[in-house]
Formats: C-alpha cells, structure tokens, sequence
C-alpha cells in the first residue's frame, strides 16, 4: 500500500520552519514544567493512601469513582484488585491515612447503600519510595539515550546520532510539557509510555537515516547532501505514515475505551506518536544536513 507513491517534497528546505515550531512547543513546554515546578506526580511518586475495599455485591469501578468524584476527590486511581467486589482506591492525598478512609467510607455508603463493604487494608505510602522511583524513572530514560547514542555511532555516524538524539530530547520535553500544561499527573505507567515512545521515535528515524546512507552510498560525491535527504525522506514517507497512523488508531481505541486508568497512559503514546513521526521528519534528518554543511 502506497499512500505517497511518487512523493517529491522539498521537506528539508522548510527545516527552520520545523525548527522554529518545535523551539516555540518546547519554550512553552519548559514554560509550565517551572511555572507548575515541574511535572505533577502522582502517589507513585509523591506518596499517599492506598485503600482497599471489599463489597457484598460485584461492584462497577465508575460507580465508586462518580460517588467520589461527585465530593472533590477527583484523579484518584480506582481499579479491582482480586474478584469484581474488591477494589482498591489510591490517593495522593496529604491528609492521615485514618481521615481519608473514613472520609470516603461514609462518601461510598452514602452513594452506592445497596452493596455494603468494609475496609480491608489502609496503607500510607511514603515520599521516600517516591523519590526512589524518580531517580529510577531519570536514570532508565537517562541510560537508554546513553545506549542509543552508541548504537547510532556504530551503525552510522556521529552527525546521525546528534540528530537522533536531539530528536528523542525533542520528543519527550513536548510530551512532558503537554502533561505539564494540562496538569496530567505522572504515574509509573506513563514511564513506560515514555520510553515506549523514545524506541518508537528512534524506529521511524533509524528507516529515514538507513536510507540516507544507502543513497549516500550510490549516489555522486558531488550530489548535495539536501538533495540526498530530501529523496530519502519522500521514499519512506509512505511507510512511516502507514505505520503510525496503524498504530495510532490502536492507541486512539485504547484511550476512547480503555477506562479511566489508561487513559494517560495512551495519551503519552499518542502524543509520542505524532511527534516522534514529525521529529523524524523535520527534526533528526534536518540536523544531519545542517550538520553535514558545516563541515563541508
């Protein structure tokens, strides 16, 4: 299937275009990460009250959450754990872990009196393990740019893991900077959408580079290195729109109907998803030619 079967666009003359729109996307993601003092986490990071919950009667997860979403207590992580009568409630609440349980007991009693429950667990999780997960957090995103960048210098050259390695920067700041506008808190699971997203973006700029270094190959020394990337990138085009349009329908489906719980999660990937396709583009290949100019 070819969906730009003769593409011939003149993408890498328009690069400081691409430049000048992902310096104004990144300046206003790093905008509100230090107005909002950087990304809003959640219990997994900050610490809080983990309740657990067991019903006479097979409960709906939307019930408990629009009994106390309806009193204020909104973002809270609400999910079954074990059979359909049990759930688990996790708030990042700084309140005692005794004030809030009794708080949301007499909150779901009230709203939901037909299946009555008691509390089996109350559990205060502490900042300290948060802090752990941060630096874990950190650290794996850290290491995993290290690893690329030796990858991409020993399957190309330098100039090619500058713009990969620019280019996942790129990708993950615009990611953070829109979680951090629309104050979507940071759990452990949107991590791992992360860096889902850092080896999905590298995918897509890992084909666009191959191909630049096969014409490179078969191409004149006298050729313009624009020339060469510019026919590189339309001779993918068709493949990487395909391949992310495939894969965003997926994550569209996941966040329209994959519950409350997911829905962040698939959020990050669709975020990622359209920006690590346009960073391929106008960002990673871009930077190899500018970067290939001035050596020349």
């Amino acid at each position: 299937m070819q969906l730009f079967a003769n593409a011939n666009y003149n993408i890498v003359s328009k690069r400081k275009m691409g430049y000048i729109f992902s310096g104004v996307l990144i300046l206003a993601s790093i905008i509100s990460l230090i107005i909002h003092g950087g990304p809003k986490y959640n219990i997994d990071f900050t610490g809080g009250t983990l309740i657990q919950l067991k019903f006479e009667k097979d409960i709906q997860i939307e019930d408990v959450r629009k009994a106390l979403s309806a009193k204020g207590y909104k973002g809270l992580e609400i999910k079954h754990f074990g059979a359909q009568n049990e759930v688990a409630i996790r708030a990042g609440l700084q309140r005692s872990a005794k004030e809030i349980s009794s708080t949301m007991e007499e909150i779901i009693a009230k709203a939901i009196p037909d299946n009555h429950f008691v509390i089996q667990q109350i559990e205060k999780v502490g900042p300290k393990i948060g802090q752990e997960l941060v630096w874990s957090a950190i650290k794996a995103i850290f290491w995993a740019l290290v690893l690329i960048l030796f990858y991409i210098l020993w399957r190309f050259e330098f100039r090619f893991s500058i713009g990969a390695i620019v280019a996942l920067i790129h990708d993950v700041t615009i990611t953070l900077g829109v979680f951090s506008i629309f104050e979507i808190e940071i759990s452990a699971p949107l991590i791992a959408a992360i860096l889902t997203i850092v080896g999905y973006s590298l995918n897509d700029t890992i084909v666009v580079f191959d191909r630049i270094r096969e014409n490179m190959k078969s191409s004149k020394k006298s050729r313009d290195i624009e020339d060469i990337a510019n026919q590189s990138i339309n001779e993918t085009l068709s493949r990487t729109v395909i391949t992310s349009l495939t894969t965003l329908i997926v994550v569209v489906v996941l966040f329209l109907f994959g519950g409350e719980v997911l829905h962040s999660f698939a959020l990050a990937l669709i975020i990622g998803i359209v920006v690590g396709t346009y960073s391929s583009i106008f960002i990673a290949s871009p930077i190899v030619v500018d970067w290939k100019v001035k050596k020349a």
